[in-house]
């Protein structure tokens, strides 16, 4: 999931931003937002939605016809490939457009149902109620401040002749009246008398037009910047210059109400005249979160068709390669499910051994080849040879005693002529007993005893130290003693020579020969390293009759790998600082 919104980056940024620009579409549409509501605001921000819609869908085709084009380009397996994404792609895109298009369909009668007759109505009451209750506290208020004036002006010659009996009247009547403040004004502003549960500094001062109005003997509602309060004003007859002043709180909760009334009507009135709009926007954000959560669903469900058939069209490329002849092909390494990783990895298993059979077929036909030139050319090299000894014989017998001062060089020529003769016909041996190698005699046997006979054996002729590290258990193996004997010899011979080769160049210079046995699986591994000159190519010295070595024949590795082969082995050597040899021998 991960990986597949890495690959869409751009895509689902167009997409938040697009509907982000929705969003605010819609909250200028309603004047919530910070953008003023005007038409050249609502064309601006719509032409801008609309453009990065373009942009948005442009994005998508794009990708889906990467998709189809990438399909395209794998012949091998992309008709399966195809089949299976449109199959997925289809199967998730029908459900979810129904889904769409009943969703868009609920939203469309959800909003119409939002504006009916009675939602209206009930939004309309409730703004009534609300202002209803204001007027009806102002009314309250306003004849609960004429019988107060009654009451004061009745008792008004207490103002002058007991002030406190005048107070305590005012007392009575705000206690009465359940009024909150209670003031004694003149028309200059100043307070003659005050009887209140609230702090002065709430105080407003009523404007001139408000005691021009009060002056004729009628209560007055105070228009102040206090929310909270309802105030009246009237004139005291029976006073000079003095003015009631009285004020109500409202209840705080009521207040909240009648906020949240008006806020709730306002809004609904200015969605009213903008549900064209609105459904617009709407319209546009959820097309933008549709086609977004189809199209990472349909991207979700080509990536899984995809790691379904990857694995599977990789095996059939494998395959065709294989018909061909190319077994150096591979199945790559994917990230798979298990299965396919456990498939993938078996038929590479197989191909590999596919492979070593093959080689060692290769090799069995190269020495069975090798084998027909060596006998053909022993049998025609050893015919002559031996008429050509007979006739050296009969020249050193019949003109030895008639050369005279000439004897002692005749006698070195036909030294060195019979010298020729026998180094040709020790190779013709060689030539012979490459042809003529039998067919291994297998038995059970211990490899631990072979390397041991082979060192000591070699011990005393080496020229360089050897050890052997061998395990304390037996390493069983089912071979041809002898044969396998004449292997290890050879190849220490081998490791022993490359080794005189620096001793003649450097004379206190220490040779190490060192022979190791492993377990591998199924295998016992053999592993003998020297720190000789090493070989120049380790592949062409598996070539019979190929040597770099003065009076070598270029039969001694053929030979030992010929063995190693006959025996199910694996014969290898690597170069490094010296030579290291494995050979692997199926354990039993």
């Amino acid at each position: 999931m991960f990986n597949i919104i890495k690959n869409f980056n751009w895509i689902i940024l167009s997409s938040f931003t697009c509907i982000f620009l929705g969003i605010l579409t819609f909250l200028t549409f309603i004047n919530e937002g910070f953008i003023p509501l005007t038409e050249k605001n609502i064309l601006l921000l719509l032409s801008v939605d609309i453009i990065l819609l373009l942009i948005f869908f442009g994005l998508i085709f794009k990708n889906f016809l990467r998709f189809y084009t990438a399909g395209k380009k794998n012949k091998s397996g992309s008709q399966t490939n195809l089949k299976y994404v449109s199959l997925f792609s289809v199967f998730t895109l029908i459900p979810s457009l129904i889904v769409a298009i009943f969703s868009l369909f609920i939203f469309n009668f959800g909003l119409q149902k939002y504006f009916d007759d009675q939602i209206t109505l009930a939004v309309n009451n409730s703004n009534d109620v609300a202002k209803n209750y204001l007027e009806e506290s102002k009314k309250n208020i306003k004849s609960d401040i004429i019988l107060m004036s009654v009451g004061l002006n009745r008792a008004s010659n207490f103002y002058y002749s007991n002030p406190k009996q005048f107070l305590r009247v005012v007392s009575a009547e705000k206690i009465l009246r359940k009024i909150d403040d209670i003031y004694l004004i003149d028309s200059a502003g100043n307070i003659l008398l005050s009887e209140t549960s609230t702090s002065l500094s709430e105080f407003s001062l009523p404007g001139e037009e408000t005691f021009d109005e009060a002056l004729k003997g009628v209560p007055v509602v105070i228009s102040s910047n206090l929310e909270n309060k309802t105030s009246v004003i009237i004139k005291l007859n029976s006073l000079i210059d003095t003015y009631l002043y009285i004020s109500r709180n409202i209840d705080p909760q009521i207040l909240k109400y009648l906020n949240e009334t008006e806020k709730a009507v306002d809004f609904y009135y200015s969605v009213e005249n903008s549900q064209t709009g609105i459904k617009i926007t709407f319209a546009i954000i959820y097309i933008i979160v549709v086609t977004l959560l189809l199209f990472l669903s349909t991207a979700v469900a080509i990536s899984f068709a995809r790691r379904l058939t990857k694995p599977i069209i990789n095996l059939i490329s494998a395959s065709e390669n294989i018909s061909k002849g190319e077994l150096d092909a591979k199945v790559p390494n994917i990230e798979a499910d298990e299965e396919f990783k456990k498939l993938n990895l078996n038929f590479n298993n197989m191909i590999i051994r596919l492979k070593k059979q093959q080689d060692k077929l290769l090799v069995t036909e190269r020495y069975e080849a090798w084998e027909v030139v060596a006998r053909k050319l022993a049998h025609e090299i050893k015919n002559p040879l031996t008429p050509i000894q007979l006739s050296l014989d009969r020249l050193k017998e019949k003109y030895s005693s008639k050369v005279g001062d000439d004897k002692s060089e005749f006698n070195d020529y036909l030294q060195t002529i019979n010298r020729q003769i026998k180094d040709i016909e020790n190779l013709v041996n060689e030539f012979s007993n490459f042809a003529r190698m039998p067919r291994p005699v297998v038995k059970k046997i211990d490899l631990n005893d072979v390397i041991i006979r082979s060192i000591k054996f070699l011990k005393i002729s080496l020229s360089s130290k050897i050890s052997f590290n061998k395990n304390k258990e037996s390493n069983f193996i089912m071979g041809d003693e002898d044969q396998l004997y004449r292997v290890f010899i050879n190849i220490i011979k081998n490791a022993d020579e490359s080794i005189k080769e620096i001793l003649d160049k450097k004379p206190k210079y220490e040779g190490k020969i060192e022979i190791d046995i492993l377990k591998n699986k199924d295998y016992i591994v053999s592993v003998i390293k020297d720190n000789g000159e090493g070989i120049s190519d380790t592949k062409k010295v598996m070539t019979p009759y190929f040597t770099t070595k003065k009076n070598g024949t270029g039969l001694g590795l053929p030979i030992v790998n010929k063995i190693i082969n006959e025996h199910s082995g694996e014969f290898v050597i690597k170069k490094d600082k010296g030579t290291t040899i494995e050979i692997w021998l199926p354990s039993i």
